[in-house]
């Protein structure tokens, strides 16, 4: 009689489990995003304070219990927690869905119910969609840039309230601050600039006048160039000596 009851029991405690283990939303980071680059992926980027994303929430785990017969791996993005994500994502608006299969992505922009969800994975409605371009793709270059750009607002942001609240700075000279640290990693990056160019391509020396000269005519004939004017420039200083009233003669 024991027995039954405690297999019971034991099946009551393992349910919630397995059903949890099913119904589980991968949690996407920087860390670990591109796990979705394999395998086929929907992804869902919310924010906490979205009214429009916590209505989404259940209906986005719901479809998470279809994931394992599906086929497919359902995660979600936090975009005040992940901002680089945000940035390479290019996301504009919440909450974004996108479709991942083997590192191409669409953006989903049909109904947000599960019954929608499933309906576009099982019929594979992604196919009428148009992939991203892969100059835009989260893996790109430019989205590499882009993730960065944002991951240095929010540590601008987060050093902002870190001197206003905890250390009682004023919010303009928290500014200054900012502004001043621009201002001398401008100068030092424009520093290095400069020496990188030098390094790279360095002026080139321009030669004397006299060496030019000489280069360009042979010795016998720069004599015979040099004589005329030799002869020329003593004839005119005489005549200018002699005739000239104002400039008096030696006795």
């Amino acid at each position: 009689m024991a027995l039954p009851v405690l297999c019971v029991v034991l099946a009551v405690i393992c349910l919630p489990a397995g059903l949890a283990k099913k119904a589980d939303v991968v949690e996407i980071t920087d860390n670990n995003w591109r796990e979705i680059l394999e395998g086929e992926w929907m992804v869902k980027f919310y924010a906490p304070w979205c009214p429009a994303c916590h209505k989404l929430q259940p209906e986005w785990k719901d479809f998470a219990e279809w994931g394992e017969d599906l086929n497919v791996n359902v995660a979600k993005v936090d975009v005040t927690a992940q901002p680089g994500l945000s940035g390479r994502f290019v996301i504009t608006a919440l909450p974004t869905i996108y479709h991942c299969k083997d590192g191409v992505f669409r953006k989903y922009q049909g109904s947000r119910t599960h019954k929608d969800f499933i309906s576009f994975i099982s019929e594979k409605e992604w196919e009428s969609l148009e992939p991203m371009s892969t100059w835009f793709g989260p893996d790109s270059i430019l989205m590499n840039g882009m993730s960065t750009l944002f991951q240095l607002s929010m540590l601008i942001r987060q050093w902002h309230n870190y001197f206003v609240d905890d250390l009682g700075v004023p919010v303009w000279g928290s500014y200054i601050i900012f502004a001043l640290v621009t201002l001398f990693l401008g100068l030092v990056l424009g520093l290095v600039m400069v020496f990188v160019a030098d390094y790279l391509c360095p002026a080139k020396r321009h030669r004397p006048q006299g060496r030019m000269y000489a280069s360009k005519y042979p010795l016998t004939l720069r004599h015979k160039v040099e004589e005329p004017v030799h002869w020329m420039y003593t004839l005119a200083c005489f005549y200018s000596s002699r005739y000239s009233p104002f400039i008096s003669s030696t006795p």
